[in-house]
């Protein structure tokens, strides 16, 4: 499924969903969730997300609109904080961006980019088993964006879900560089799901 804001099906498709217009990357995935349950392919206790730098504010947007949706979700250097980064110019690639997002100096572009960003939607509902990875040296997603975004979903949440935080202290925000290195840490992405899914049999955690 490739909803709007992305490259894959043409620049009208890319354009559809920038500025103001942004949710309607999230409404579309959401969208494609539902209906996968309807269609009955899965059920939201089977079905996780994931997301990767903007992926990763796709998954800060979903969970905080439908969290009800998913059992768990994976979220590696996740874009979160958007008022904060989009407003410091010193943050590399930040003004570069306001192509992207909008001009928080710009009060329409403040208003829409605020209605979404994971971090100041964060409120007190139940949420999915959140897996959160980040990098110390990362210089385009901080690692203060995921680590408030963590301690903001821990406080206000309802529910008994683990929402944990990997912090890398030697890696960017392209992780490991090291193939084996990124194996083992794709490997435990992967083995937090299953466990989530309740996949994994009582040998497998020996």
């Amino acid at each position: 499924v490739e909803g709007r804001g992305g490259g894959e099906m043409g620049r009208t498709w890319y354009e559809s969903a920038k500025y103001q217009h942004k949710p309607r990357t999230f409404t579309d995935f959401i969208d494609c969730a539902n209906a996968l349950v309807d269609l009955k392919k899965t059920t939201p206790n089977m079905m996780t997300l994931e997301g990767r730098s903007a992926g990763g504010l796709l998954v800060g947007a979903v969970v905080n609109m439908a969290p009800g949706l998913f059992k768990a979700g994976i979220a590696g250097v996740p874009f979160v904080d958007v008022m904060n980064t989009m407003s410091d110019p010193s943050i590399p690639l930040t003004t570069g961006e306001w192509e992207e997002w909008g001009n928080p100096n710009i009060e329409k572009d403040f208003n829409d980019m605020i209605s979404y960003s994971p971090y100041d939607n964060v409120r007190a509902q139940d949420y999915p088993a959140l897996f959160v990875a980040s990098g110390l040296y990362d210089p385009r997603v901080a690692y203060w964006e995921p680590a408030k975004w963590v301690s903001k979903l821990r406080e206000l949440k309802t529910d008994d879900n683990p929402v944990m935080l990997k912090m890398d202290l030697s890696a960017g925000h392209f992780s490991a560089s090291d193939r084996y290195r990124l194996y083992w840490e794709r490997s435990l992405e992967m083995c937090f799901l299953l466990d989530q899914l309740k996949c994994l049999q009582p040998e497998d955690y020996a």
